[in-house]
Formats: structure tokens, sequence, C-alpha cells
């Protein structure tokens, strides 16, 4: 290792201390500076025989991470000092309880809960790992302030991780973009999120990074000179007005251009609204929302807005807390310019996230969106009975989630996922009231259960006493509140039946003097080819395991040697090539197929419903076993498809012998003369295509065709659609779905 400079590392050690002084002077008192002090002289002290990978001495980390929690998190002393102590009890001999001895019992929690969920296996599965974020996750429930310090440890981490091996750097960027940077989104964090997600995509797709990177650097000078054209027009109108701001011009993320270049499958060149502008003026609290509107009639008397792009979050904060206005505007040269308006204490709720939102409350009784998310939060993990990895998903799902804003009968505004229903609406009110719709009404309307909402609406829930939930109501939801409550209650209910049906169960056994014990149970399980007993009596409560399917049962159990004698001689005969090779079991349905695509891909088929060639199947993803392939009447298939459908696999047989499929495309274009002739040579010239039908339109000049052809598999259709789009004329080729 490289010889180390002791004096220049103490001299570095002292500059960091005093940087992390300035950074949070503002707001330090006296005691505040002590304890700081003590938090960092005890760190320093526990932590001076360690090192990093890169050779540093390793205080330079806890150092990094309450830099972090002060200037971008705006915590106070309390978080600084846990922040400097954060990793002292997973690596030195100080434990929990010394802290609180030496500082107090709320720096002492603070550590407790870091050190909580750094204890978990390295290199773990995806199960343990989402087990881990569900541990993390329940910190919550002790103090806020311990993920917002994971959240600084993380972002830390990601920005000092270049001498570590590329599968490690991998691992922690994969998991930053999973979890992390979706957190740091829902609590606020706008800034830490951004630099989160480029470091993570830095790691996970080094070479797209950099190419954005340079790509950016090149583009700089035209793009500076443009948000000042664009800022010179503003600041003379906004000076007119007596208006106190400052301008920024604000690049988008890396992160955000590479997610729109796969979403819109366009290039860097292509992506419209690299520009933003950030407007920040100063008020007082009355007149913060008359300036915001003032601000956006200076902007629109220059540049005309797109009133679709028009995000009003003053109005109705997002539940985050996070306050603007953004204005979408066609600038100079024909280019969208995203503005943003903010006040100085929208601007600092923005960029601190929870932290801030605290510090302007002030006494308010009214909870706020952040305080009730977490409240839900907790409340979804006490009650979880989900594995962790749906958990998990649930949960991501609830974190990025954009909001709609709907109404009560009363007029109350109510903040929702988007996506969310009519049903989710009904739990967000209450859970009981959310177990007991029968019906709702939409803007006067009735709708069904799985309507999905916009903002704007008004909705009326009609509840009924007698109502209860089914397995249906699974896939009418979306929000994770309302998923758990219903997943608990048809367990209850599920349970209950299970009681009645082992009753049942005992009583008709007994008519066939078999007496229902363990063994039997088990026997049973094996039977009717289902996992638990819970299955079986079930089954049994709600009439699915029939009398005459009971007495076969007791048959084959007195006849089990027979059936010994039985089973051999049918091995034996079906050794017979000729009974292997009966047409009805060859010649069709021997070929499966996944997804829309129709791809073939490995797979096993279930032991639970040995599923045959013909049958209605799915594919389901497991976790170690690739895809097993189940039958739609599968006794697991609906426990499979509500807890887990995001691994579901739309399956099915195909007859090999022809292996042929009916595709439906939309063709649409300018009109062109002998565009049509054009078009069916195209397609008749592919070999091994049949045009089964083909309807076409022209209307003012703009073409629209709807062709149906019998295509053998997916590379001819993939062909035949490239050579359509080379067309002269030929605007869009879409496969439709039916």
């Amino acid at each position: 290792m490289h010889e180390i400079d002791l004096e220049a590392e103490k001299k570095a050690l002292a500059r960091e201390y005093k940087e992390l002084l300035r950074i949070s002077y503002q707001t330090l008192s006296v005691e505040d500076k002590k304890l700081i002090r003590k938090a960092f002289d005890v760190a320093v002290d526990a932590h001076k025989d360690q090192r990093r990978k890169s050779g540093e001495a390793y205080i330079f980390h806890p150092i990094g991470v309450a830099k972090i929690v002060a200037s971008e998190i705006g915590l106070g002393a309390t978080g600084i000092a846990a922040a400097l102590l954060h990793d002292v009890v997973e690596d030195t001999p100080i434990s929990v309880e010394d802290i609180e001895r030496l500082f107090n019992p709320k720096i002492a929690q603070l550590v407790a809960g870091l050190t909580k969920i750094s204890q978990v296996k390295k290199d773990m599965n995806i199960s343990m790992q989402a087990e881990n974020f569900r541990k993390m996750l329940l910190t919550l429930n002790d103090d806020v302030r311990v993920i917002l310090i994971k959240i600084a440890d993380r972002l830390h981490n990601m920005q000092t991780m270049d001498s570590m091996p590329q599968y490690k750097q991998e691992k922690i960027a994969s998991e930053t973009l999973y979890i992390y940077a979706p957190l740091a989104h829902r609590l606020g964090l706008y800034n830490i999120k951004t630099q989160l997600e480029d470091l993570g995509l830095k790691y996970t797709e080094p070479a797209i990074y950099s190419d954005i990177v340079s790509k950016i650097k090149e583009t700089k000078e035209e793009q500076d000179a443009y948000i000042k054209m664009v800022s010179d027009v503003l600041r003379k109108s906004l000076d007119e007005e007596g208006i106190e701001y400052t301008l920024k011009g604000r690049p988008k993320s890396i992160y955000s251009i590479r997610r729109k270049m796969q979403v819109q499958r366009v290039t860097f060149d292509e992506v419209y609204d690299k520009f933003a502008l950030r407007i920040i003026y100063k008020s007082n609290p009355h007149d913060e929302k008359f300036l915001a509107w003032k601000i956006y009639s200076v902007v629109t008397d220059h540049y005309r807005p797109s009133p679709s792009r028009l995000r009003d979050w003053i109005s109705s904060p997002k539940s985050t807390g996070y306050e603007a206005l953004h204005i979408t505007v066609m600038g100079p040269k024909g280019r969208w310019v995203e503005i943003q308006v903010r006040s100085e204490r929208m601007d600092e709720i923005a960029e601190k996230g929870y932290a801030a939102h605290y510090k302007y409350k002030q006494g308010a009784t009214e909870e706020s969106g952040l305080e009730k998310w977490l409240n839900l939060l907790k409340e979804a993990l006490e009650n979880s009975e989900t594995n962790a990895v749906d958990f998990v998903e649930d949960f991501k799902m609830n974190l990025y989630a954009k909001e709609i804003f709907v109404f009560t009968p009363k007029g109350e505004i109510k903040s929702l996922p988007k996506g969310a229903t009519s049903l989710d609406f009904a739990f967000s009110i209450h859970s009981e009231i959310g177990i007991k719709t029968r019906g709702t009404r939409v803007n006067g309307r009735l709708v069904p259960l799985n309507h999905e909402l916009k903002s704007g609406d008004q909705i009326e829930v009609i509840t009924s006493p007698h109502q209860k939930p089914t397995i249906n109501w699974l896939d009418y939801v979306t929000t994770s509140r309302a998923k758990n409550k219903i997943r608990s209650v048809l367990n209850e209910n599920t349970k209950k039946i299970a009681e009645e049906g082992k009753e049942l169960l005992t009583r008709k056994l007994k008519h066939l003097k078999i007496t229902l014990n363990e063994s039997v149970v088990n026997e049973l399980v094996n039977y009717f080819k289902l996992k638990t007993s819970l299955d079986l009596f079930y089954r049994v409560g709600i009439g699915a395991i029939e009398n005459h399917q009971l007495k076969d049962y007791a048959a084959q159990k007195s006849n089990t040697l027979i059936n010994f004698f039985k089973n051999k001689i049918k091995r034996s005969h079906s050794n017979n090539p000729e009974e292997i090779n009966r047409p009805e079991l060859t010649s069709n349905y021997d070929l499966l197929v996944f997804g829309k695509e129709q791809d073939r891909l490995d797979y096993k088929l279930a032991s639970c419903c040995n599923p045959i060639p013909g049958d209605e199947v799915f594919g389901f993803v497991t976790i170690n076993e690739g895809i097993k392939v189940h039958k739609k009447d599968c006794p697991n298939a609906i426990s499979l498809q509500s807890n887990y459908a995001y691994r579901i696999m739309q399956a099915r047989w195909i007859d090999s012998t022809k292996q042929e499929f009916k595709v439906m495309l939309n063709i649409t274009g300018m009109d062109t003369l002998g565009l049509t002739n054009e078009l069916t040579k195209v397609i008749s010239n592919q070999m091994h295509v049949n045009i089964q039908s083909i309807s076409l339109s022209g209307e003012a000049g703009i073409f629209n065709g709807q062709v149906t052809v019998i295509v053998q598999n997916n590379q001819i259709l993939k062909r035949m659609i490239e050579n359509i789009k080379k067309i002269d004329g030929i605007e869009k080729v879409t496969r439709v779905y039916s």
C-alpha cells in the first residue's frame, strides 16, 4: 500500500470538521456545537485504525455522511451527531449503551436503528434482500431520521465507489436504483434522488452514462447560450414588475435523459426538453400564491405555454410536501423549455424534503401529506402478511406513483396514486368503509369498483353491512393499503371456512370408516394435489371436494396393493412405442409459446396441476427454477396471480405441425398514389405470409389501414414489418393485440 502522509491527513481532517460546522453554523447553538465536537472526537478515536479500500482513513466516510445530512437534508445537531457515529457500533468496540451514556437516548436510538439496518448477511438472494428492505422500512416506526441518514450514507458510498470491484459496484448501484432513489424521491429529497440515479446509471450502464455525459459537455455551450437568451427576456420583465428573484438554468439529469431515450425510443438529440429554468422568488407567506401566478403571467406574455403540461402544485401540493408551478413553454427556435416557479420556502422544501417541511410547519394541526404517507406506511408494514418480495414491489409502486387529486361528496380533496380505482378511494377513507363497499358513483354516475379515477373526480361510496371482499377485489385495487386489508380479510374468511371444512371432513370420513389424523390429512393433500392442510379444509368447506371424490380416495386407500400392481402394469404398457406415438398425443399442441410476442422459452411443467398439451395455461417466473407452467384452473392459480401478478406470463400451446398464427397490423401514413399496390406487393413477397383480410381508407391525405396476416413465426413477422416501414409514405406500423 502506498505511504500515508499522516500530517496531511490530520490537516484534511481539521478542514473537513470546519467545513461541517460552516455548513450548519446558522442554526447551531453553543450546545449543538459541543455535541457535534464530542461526536466527532468519539468517531475519530473509534475509527482511528480503520481504512477504506482506497487507503483513505475510514473516518472521512462518517464525516462525508454528516456533511450530506447537514447540507442537503438540513437535519439538526442530533442528526449530524448520529451520522458521525453511524458506524461505530457495527465496526468498533463501542456499544449502543456507551453512546447513550456519552450522549443521550435519542442519538443512541438513531445509531441503534442504523446498526440494525447494516447487520444483514452480505450477497443475499432477492428474497433476503427484500426482507432487508422491509426491516429498514420498519425503522421508520422509530424515527424517520434513521432512513434520512441511511440515504445520506448510501449517497456517500455511491460517490466513493471507484476502488471497488466491478461486481460490487453493480450490486450496490442496482440496489440504489431499486429502492434508495425511489425512497429519496418519496421523502422529497429531489437533489439526492437525482444524484443517486445518475450515479446508479454510471455503474449499471457505464458506456451509456459516459456517452450522455460527453454529449451534454459537447452541447453545453449551445445550451448555456440558449438559456441565457430566454433568461434575458424574462429578467427584463420581472425587474419591471419589481419582483425579487433569482433565476438559474438547470440541466436535466443524466438518468432522466436516459429514461426518456428508452421510453420514447429516441436519440439524445431528439429528447426535447433538456432545457429547464428555475425562478425562485422572495415572498412573505401571504403573497406567495399571488406572486407565483404573476410570474406565470410574465412568462406567458413572452412565450406560448403548453396547456396540457401546466402543473399547479401550489394550489394542491404533492404529498411529499413539494410545492411549485411548472410551465412548459415554446421557446426560441421551436424548442420546449420547462420553467419552474418556486418561492424561497418552496425551494428549500424541494431541496431538503422532509426536514425543511418540518421547519415550516409552525405548529399547524393539520397532518401533512408526508406524515399521512408515513402513517400509512407504518400501517402497511405492521399489517403486511405478504412475503417480503411482494411487499417491496407494492411499496415501490407507491413510492414512484404520480398523484391525482379527487374530491369526497362533501368537497374535501384527497390525493391518490395515479391509476387508483374507485375501490382504492373507499379504502383510503377508512378500511372498514373499503370492506363494506357495495358500489361507487363517480361524478354522479354508477361505475364498476375497478373504475380508474382521474384528477377532479368526485366519488361517493355506497356501503352495505352484508358486503364482503372477494378474491377478485385484489385485481380491482392498486394501492398497498387496500391490497393488504383485502388480503387480511380474505385470510380470515379462508380460516373460518377451513375450520368448518375440517369438521365436515371429519364427519364425511367417519361414514367411510376413516379417522381423520395427520397421516390421512397428508395423504389427502397429496391425493388432491394441494399444498397445505388449509387448502384441503377450505376446499371441503366451499364444496369443491365432493363426496364421490372422497369415496374414490377411500377405495384407493383400501386397495393400495391392487393399485400398486395396476400401476406396474400401466407403466409396462406405456413403454409400448405405439402407445406413446398415438397421433392425438404428438401431432397437436406440442409447442408452448409465451407472452404477446409468442416467444419460445425454457420451462418446466408444474407438478401441482400437471398440465398437458391443449390445456389452458399460464407461465409463472419462479426465483430459482425458471418458468413453471400451470393450468389456468390449477388450485394455486388464484394465489399466484393475486400475490405475484408481476411474475405471471401469458402462455399457450400451439399446434407445431402448422405453426401459424394470426396477426393484425395497423398501418398509417400519407396517402400517395400506388401505396396500396406497394403494400400488398411487400406483404405477398414475404415467404409464408398470407393476407387474410385487408381494409384501407384514406381521408384528407392521411392513409389508415388494417391488415390481418397469417405468419409462421415471429422472425418472418418482424422482417415483414421492417419492409413495410421502408415503403415511401408509411409513418407507423403497430401490431394490434386483440
